[in-house]
């Protein structure tokens, strides 16, 4: 999905540069190419336009359940963002180093006076940055609209969605980036992107409540296979920051509030970051040690 051109002069990097420096300066040639994709305007437009949607649907109940405005918007946001958010950083993720590969302009990258661990950190930063700014495009628009409607009832539940969003895309980013560094072909990783994806989605909901009945899973078995997932430990935290009682997950939800308490939210945040940091981890170890491009 990255959109890598070979525009670049041989002057690009007259000398090598430091490792921030070096990092910095992919990161802004990825974020600079990553605006000008089709994939970011896409991306943006279909996340703008599913918030929206869902904020009007929330408007026109404020009230019914407990929650108004922000809150409300926050709630329903929920179950979206646990699938469009993935999608959207997953296939990103996967076609930075592969797409670079196919070109052959990945040659030209690693001929410059910087290391392997430069390029790839670089345009990894580049594209998080590219995908924040187009998730938060979305929940701007929606916020404006929400604020102009109702006020700002709910706004701190609204913020804390932002901020996890952004954790969460940055986790599946580092899964589709090391898709990309194991990939030879964009198809190829675009593909193991998208089964990596619904692997999660199934695993999410469907895949916990299959393996409790089949493998007659304990309470604290299920929890740790949920804590485990992204998704999971992403929609556990949202309802956590909402100030509302895991209880609605049932025996589980019930467990984890009785248990972890006030460490709850910790845990999962900590699962979230594992998530974005394990994975680009072992994508610089595999990109930094192939003999080959």
């Amino acid at each position: 999905m990255s959109t890598a051109h070979a525009h670049a002069g041989p002057d690009t990097f007259p000398a090598a540069p430091s490792l921030l420096g070096g990092i910095g300066r992919f990161a802004l040639r990825e974020f600079r190419d990553a605006l000008a994709s089709k994939w970011f305007l896409l991306y943006t437009i279909a996340f703008t336009v599913l918030a929206v949607g869902v904020s009007f649907l929330s408007l026109s109940g404020i009230g019914s359940h407990g929650f108004a405005g922000f809150g409300r918007t926050a709630a329903g946001l929920l179950n979206l963002i646990m699938l469009v958010v993935p999608l959207m950083a997953l296939t990103a993720g996967a076609g930075s180093i592969a797409g670079e590969r196919e070109r052959g302009t990945l040659l030209y990258l690693l001929a410059q006076p910087v290391s392997r661990t430069q390029v790839l950190l670089g345009k990894y930063l580049g594209l998080a940055i590219a995908l924040v700014c187009s998730l938060c495009i979305g929940f701007g628009v929606s916020a404006g609209m929400l604020a102009w409607r109702t006020g700002g009832v709910g706004v701190g539940s609204y913020a804390m969605l932002v901020g996890l969003t952004a954790l969460l895309a940055l986790a599946m980013l580092s899964v589709g980036v090391l898709i990309s560094v194991t990939s030879r072909r964009t198809a190829v990783a675009t593909g193991a992107a998208l089964f990596a994806w619904l692997t999660l989605v199934f695993l999410s909901d469907l895949g916990l409540m299959a393996g409790s009945v089949l493998f007659k899973l304990r309470v604290q078995e299920i929890f740790g296979l949920a804590s485990a997932n992204p998704l999971q430990s992403f929609k556990m935290a949202v309802i956590v920051s909402m100030n509302a009682s895991l209880d609605v997950l049932g025996p589980v939800g019930a467990y984890a509030s009785h248990t972890l308490g006030g460490a709850l939210p910790l845990v999962l945040t900590a699962s979230l970051v594992t998530w974005a940091t394990v994975p680009l981890a072992a994508a610089v170890v595999l990109f930094a040690r192939r003999g080959s491009v």
